[in-house]
C-alpha cells in the first residue's frame, strides 16, 4: 500500500504598501473563524503554481500570472492533518481582491505582515516569524 501527503498551496498576497491579504476561514469546518492566506489543495495534473492561480482566482476573483509567484518555503504540516505545504508571494496580480467564496470565506483584511490579525491559524502563527530564515519548516503545537 502506498501513502500520499496531501499537497496545498498558500499565497501571501502583498499591495503597494507592503500589506499582505488575509482571509477569515468560514464554513469549511476546519480553522472556521481563524484568519489564514488564500489558497488550497492542489489537484491531481496541476503544478504548484497552477493550483496556486487557480486558488487565488477561486477565492479572491483576481488574476495572477504564474511567473508573478515566488516560492518562499516548504512547511510539514503534521500537526494537524499530516500535509506538505508550498507558500508563495504574489506581488502584481489584476483585478481586486474579494470575496469569491463566501461559504468559505466572511472577511478580508489587509494588515502589516509583522502584526497578523488574530486569531491567526496555529498552523501559520507556528512559521510566520521563520519565514525567510530557511526554506523547510516543520510545524509543531500543542
Amino acid at each position: 500500500m502506498r501513502f500520499a501527503i496531501p499537497t496545498a498551496v498558500q499565497v501571501r498576497l502583498f499591495d503597494e504598501q507592503g500589506r499582505v491579504l488575509f482571509l477569515r476561514r468560514a464554513g469549511t469546518g476546519f480553522f472556521d473563524g481563524f484568519w489564514s492566506l488564500p489558497g488550497g489543495h492542489v489537484e491531481n495534473g496541476e503544478s504548484l503554481r497552477q493550483a496556486a492561480v487557480r486558488e487565488l482566482a477561486e477565492e479572491l476573483g483576481i488574476e495572477v500570472a504564474q511567473e508573478a509567484l515566488t516560492p518562499v518555503a516548504v512547511v510539514h504540516r503534521a500537526s494537524d492533518t499530516n500535509r506538505i505545504e508550498f507558500l508563495f508571494e504574489a506581488r502584481r496580480w489584476q483585478g481586486e481582491a474579494r470575496i469569491a467564496e463566501p461559504h468559505r470565506c466572511d472577511g478580508l483584511c489587509w494588515a502589516d505582515p509583522a502584526r497578523p490579525p488574530q486569531p491567526f491559524a496555529p498552523y501559520l502563527a507556528a512559521v510566520w516569524s521563520r519565514l525567510g530564515q530557511t526554506w523547510l519548516l516543520e510545524v509543531g503545537w500543542d
